[in-house]
């Protein structure tokens, strides 16, 4: 089969990351200019205009341009881009400082807690400014803005199970579509204005700042609105690469926003009156229903990019011990990517409602957007610096010049957003307290069942050296005992001795670890140490974005004498009854909290790909 050329692969993966990374920046449009002069918000002006025009390309180009595309995507983590990955290259660089690494571990986990609220709010705003084109073409179609807009997120919610390998393949030819609209919409009304382009100057933001420092504030909360979505250039970057991701933003999606929003500006100081929705009243009236189509099959597609992160990001939170297991299914047979997590996907789609029908326009729901975005760019910008300076090693003032600059922006939009708590922002953060709260209860809860297992446990080498001195009848066929610590005797083999009084001609005591890298090869998947008797102690390294399997993993220590025959091969794991008790350890509440967590997960057995047909699980009980 004959190879396709470089620029074959590249335009289509330009096209896909076109789809998939920039469908939510590139919603923004259909709210974010309208919420700066939206009502007791800022003046509609001419000055005002070109200062928040101004402002918004200088946003674009600082934060999504420089900071994202030049600085955070040279940040790959073998390849792999997101808040995780982040977080895995921050806490490698620091590991010889264990006190600062447990603070960014921190920080890094509530940053991943927030994303969830910001996943929330992201379908929902975009979805209820699509529909919002209705009342624009016909008034009185106000009251089926809010029903329209719930039917709409509830075919998306319940089309997730099947997954997107179909549907995926339009994304990237109807936002290519999306973006040619919005930038020939805005050509169009520049060509009629073209003083508008003046804004392009710098100078214009800075006299808007200085000359009406309180009026400014307010805009800088609505502004950041123009980059909601910008993450997902680093978190989709193990799915396209970054040459494609930048080529996409400079060759299209920037010069598409940018003349979008100047063709607001530009009609706006035409015709201030339209003000209430600028980017429909833009539209020809023709034009407006088939519009609204588009914009309403942009914004699924921006809402389906972030449910699938929602996904992805889960898995990888489970596999770092934040998060108990959910039940993960697998849509695509040739994508290990695309899963479906039916508890997360019924979540999101509850918290989307409540949103959708508490604030009810995306005006209301614009006022709680932006917190959480902050948030997360601050966090990644915190994480940046660490990287930089302790992983690639670059000088304390360049690694200050690289990345206070852009902590310093970040911080200024955090604090204009600040002060939509009470109108909104509320929302989203409750959301991300939750998550947080609910992972650090596990990881916490985790620690203290593994303390108490390991007080209670039983050296490996010196049980079996016991054992051996009087052996028990071996049966034929292989015990797999999976441990959660190395080295300690597992429960399940203390169980079957007592009750079944026998021990397995081969036995491997199995201990899983997930690495704060993604992808783990085969090469390094195992470590071996025999033990004697036939007896095995085995370590399988996995990364976070590895499938962890078992079999298949074990399957592969044929060639290192340890023979491992599938349909003779039984699974022993232990099944844990957490007992919450008064003293040491959390809050008898958080304790109880974990104990329903640790009692509703998801089975071992499907988290590690074994044959259920030859899976023994035996209980215990653990007092913490």
């Amino acid at each position: 089969m004959k190879p396709q050329p470089l620029s074959s692969n590249l335009a289509a993966l330009t096209l896909g990351a076109i789809g998939v990374v920039y469908g939510d920046i590139g919603t923004s449009p259909l709210y974010a200019f309208k919420e700066v002069f939206g009502p007791n918000h800022v003046p509609l002006t001419a000055g005002n205009i070109h200062g928040v025009l101004s402002l918004m390309f200088w946003t674009l180009t600082v934060i999504v341009s420089i900071k994202y595309v030049a600085l955070i995507l040279r940040a790959d983590n073998h390849g792999e881009g997101g808040l995780i990955a982040m977080l895995a290259l921050a806490s490698q660089a620091v590991k010889e400082r264990p006190a600062l690494r447990r603070r960014l571990l921190m920080v890094g986990i509530f940053g991943t807690a927030i994303f969830f609220g910001d996943g929330v709010i992201t379908p929902a705003v975009s979805v209820l400014g699509a529909v919002e084109g209705l009342e624009v073409a016909a008034p009185g179609l106000h009251a089926y803005v809010v029903p329209v807009s719930l039917a709409v997120l509830t075919v998306l919610f319940a089309v997730q199970r099947h997954g997107t390998g179909g549907i995926g393949r339009f994304f990237g030819p109807v936002t290519v579509l999306w973006f040619l609209v919005i930038a020939i919409m805005g050509v169009v009304h520049i060509a009629r204005n073209p003083s508008v382009m003046v804004a392009l100057s710098p100078h214009h933001a800075l006299l808007f700042m200085v000359g009406q420092p309180g009026v400014a504030f307010v805009a800088l909360g609505f502004v950041v609105l123009c980059v909601t979505g910008a993450e997902a250039l680093y978190a989709d970057m193990g799915h396209f690469g970054k040459k494609p991701i930048r080529t996409a933003w400079f060759a299209l999606v920037m010069p598409a926003l940018v003349l979008n929003y100047f063709g607001q500006g530009a009609m706006l100081l035409a015709h201030p009156e339209n003000a209430i929705n600028p980017f429909y009243k833009m539209a020809p009236d023709w034009a407006l229903y088939p519009l609204i189509a588009l914009a309403t099959c942009a914004a699924v597609i921006a809402s389906q990019a972030l449910i699938s992160a929602a996904f992805s990001v889960t898995k990888q939170v489970i596999q770092l011990g934040y998060l108990p297991r959910l039940r993960i299914l697998h849509t695509s047979v040739h994508e290990t990517g695309q899963i479906y997590i039916p508890f997360v996907n019924w979540g999101l789609y509850v918290c989307i409602v409540l949103a959708v029908v508490t604030f009810g326009s995306s005006g209301r729901l614009a006022a709680a957007y932006g917190i959480t975005v902050t948030i997360d760019m601050s966090i990644t910008t915190i994480m940046a610096f660490f990287v930089v300076r302790y992983g690639w090693r670059y000088p304390w003032a360049l690694c200050f010049a690289a990345t206070g600059f852009f902590f310093v922006v970040d911080i200024v939009y955090f604090s204009a957003n600040i002060v939509k708590v009470l109108d909104g922002g509320w929302f989203p953060l409750v959301i991300g307290g939750v998550m947080f709260m609910l992972m650090m209860t596990w990881k916490q809860g985790r620690n203290l069942v593994t303390a108490r297992m390991r007080d209670d446990a039983i050296d490996l080498p010196s049980f079996l050296e016991s054992v051996f001195s009087s052996p028990p009848l071996r049966v034929p066929g292989t015990a797999v005992f999976l441990v959660s610590e190395q080295g300690l005797t597992p429960n399940a083999l203390l169980h079957n001795l007592k009750h079944n009084k026998v021990l397995h001609d081969t036995n491997l005591f199995v201990t899983v670890v997930h690495h704060e890298v993604p992808w783990i090869g085969f090469d390094k998947r195992s470590a071996v140490e025999a033990l004697g008797h036939n007896c095995w102690q085995i370590t399988l390294n996995f990364g976070f974005k590895n499938e962890p399997d078992v079999p298949e993993a074990l399957s592969k220590l044929r060639e290192r004498g340890c023979n491992v025959e599938e349909m003779d091969t039984s699974y022993f794991l232990s099944r844990d009854i957490v007992i919450p008790t008064f003293g040491a350890g959390m809050a008898v509440w958080r304790e109880k909290l974990f104990a329903s967590m640790h009692r509703n997960a998801a089975a071992a057995a499907d988290f590690l790909n074994l044959p259920t047909n030859r899976v023994v699980e035996l209980g215990s009980k653990v007092e913490i």
